[in-house]
């Protein structure tokens, strides 16, 4: 009996593979398909039922297993370049920096630009979270202050091609690669609250300097990496939430798996309760007030952004 599972779950994630990767020539899928009813009746009418089936594991298996993330493709404009950073002491060059003029939620001035920061300057951090739909989902956002006043907003992304639209299930079976974007605030936090007009909140992070700088350095480790060795994005083990966790775990090697590693949207919750948010009158008062979207909305035009989006 245990054949019939394991043909119907293999049938089911394979199936669903070439479904992903094939979305232009779905004859693959129904030749896959036709592959297990052959299985399915050598395994009735014939002793070579489970030797049919290792062959069609082996087939499929190893053509997924082949499937290698690349550096090349024709992407989408806003993610075309991952940030890199040159390292000199203090002196951190990035290089990508994105820093568009957004005119809606899909158009904008494409503006790529280095920044040079100085490590002994670092401040401040704050988390961003932005709900588009469920508010238990979120995407994740950090940025960095420095003294002088320049901000950068790390975001970790599916890197998508032109024409390409974000799926969790594409997400599960190597549709996407993985990005790391720095970006100006003015250009990635704007696009979610005035174009996008999602459910954005800011939450100052309660970090010293000392731990402010291994968690920055953390994130261009990961943005030199990505920038030389593509890597595939993952729904559940590589996505905006997760890649952060392991990133903070530079900070705390011990930090323990939560539920809001998938469910983004309680993430609040839970450095809440680790203080590491910066409120003292409590986690309903600190959501209300972290709310920026309306802020940032009726900012009028030419005013500081990052000043906007932090008053009080």
């Amino acid at each position: 009996m245990l054949f019939w599972p394991i043909l119907a779950i293999g049938g089911l994630l394979g199936g669903t593979a070439l479904h992903v990767q094939f979305p232009q020539a779905r004859w693959v899928v129904w030749l896959f398909v036709l592959a297990l009813l052959a299985v399915a009746v050598l395994r009735v009418v014939t002793p070579w039922g489970w030797h049919a089936l290792a062959l069609c594991a082996v087939l499929v298996g190893g053509w997924y297993l082949s499937l290698a993330p690349r550096q090349d493709r024709d992407w989408a404009p806003e993610l075309s370049r991952i940030v890199s950073a040159d390292i000199d002491g203090p002196i951190v060059t990035l290089h990508d920096v994105r820093d568009f003029r957004w005119h809606d939620r899909d158009n904008g001035e494409a503006r790529w630009r280095d920044m040079v920061v100085n490590l002994d300057q670092l401040q401040s951090a704050d988390m961003i979270t932005s709900v588009w739909s469920n508010p238990k989902i979120a995407h994740l956002l950090v940025s960095f202050g420095f003294a002088d006043g320049q901000r950068v907003v790390f975001s970790v992304e599916i890197r998508r091609e032109k024409g390409e639209f974000f799926s969790n299930i594409g997400g599960f079976f190597r549709q996407f690669e993985l990005a790391l974007i720095a970006a100006t605030e003015e250009d990635i936090v704007k696009l979610r609250t005035n174009h996008r007009v999602e459910d954005v909140r800011l939450y100052p992070l309660r970090l010293t300097p000392e731990q402010l700088r291994p968690l920055f350095l953390a994130y261009l480790e990961l943005g030199n990496h990505l920038a030389r060795t593509p890597e595939f994005y993952n729904t559940v083990t590589a996505n905006c939430t997760t890649v952060v966790w392991q990133l903070v775990r530079v900070l705390k090697p011990d930090l323990p798996l939560h539920r809001g590693l998938l469910l983004s949207g309680l993430l609040p919750d839970w450095l809440y309760q680790l203080g590491v948010l910066d409120g003292e009158d409590g986690l309903d008062t600190l959501r209300e007030s972290a709310r920026i979207t309306d802020r940032a909305r009726a900012a009028p035009e030419g005013a500081d952004f990052s000043a906007v989006i932090r008053a009080r």
